[in-house]
């Protein structure tokens, strides 16, 4: 249900940049990734080549590749549900699946996902609905991911008592912030997959990690 707001404001700021009703549920029908498309935004509004929009979703999501690791021994038995649930394996998904006893992971994978995305999906249409009009009354509404991001890492580490990723985006954004501004986004992403794959290559950490805690990264 956290995907509402998010997905609305979305609508919203999509409006507000003048871009069609019908490129916004595209782009939440067929890429599904709040990040990747609210960091899509400017690049249309200016008129982006498909390379540039192609090369910053790829290099946005993927955190994806991390997420749907930990999560394969539960995916759905069906090929075509197998598929969907790998293309829908987002961050609030993950966050929801991870905390799900093992048992219930499976069943619930495609209903979970699915779900989600219709939740995306229907609030992007609301977004686009109410208007960029909202938009002037409540700047900022970027924000609202933002905030969902804060409150599932709040989550995942009241779950997993896991402390490092936190810590591991934190000194990636300020990393990032100070190579570049143009390309914030995409820099500190690609620091945080960096670390991730040191710490597992590191002498000694991966024989002590804990397979629960491992959900985390």
């Amino acid at each position: 249900m956290g995907y509402i707001p998010a997905g609305i404001a979305f609508g919203v700021l999509m409006s507000a940049a003048g871009l069609p009703a019908w490129l916004a549920l595209a782009l939440s029908v067929i890429l599904y990734s709040g990040a990747a498309q609210y960091a899509s935004i400017p690049l249309l509004a200016s008129g982006a080549g498909v390379l540039t929009l192609t090369l910053n979703a790829l290099v946005i999501n993927l955190r994806h590749i991390f997420y749907g690791l930990p999560l394969l021994p539960h995916l759905p038995l069906n090929k075509a549900e197998r598929a969907y649930a790998l293309f829908a394996l987002t961050d609030e998904s993950f966050s929801v699946l991870t905390t799900l006893p093992e048992a219930l992971r499976q069943p619930l994978f495609s209903r979970i996902v699915f779900l989600n995305q219709l939740y995306w999906c229907a609030a992007t249409l609301i977004g686009v609905g109410i208007g960029a009009g909202l938009n002037d009354l409540v700047p900022h509404l970027d924000f609202a991911l933002a905030c969902l991001f804060l409150i599932l890492a709040y989550e995942q580490y009241q779950s997993k008592k896991v402390w490092w990723p936190c810590v591991l985006a934190l000194l990636a954004f300020a990393l990032a912030k100070v190579l570049t501004t143009q390309y914030l986004l995409l820099v500190a992403v690609g620091l945080c997959v960096l670390g991730i794959v040191l710490r597992a290559w590191w002498p000694g950490k991966g024989a002590h990690t804990h397979p629960d805690k491992g959900d985390a990264a």
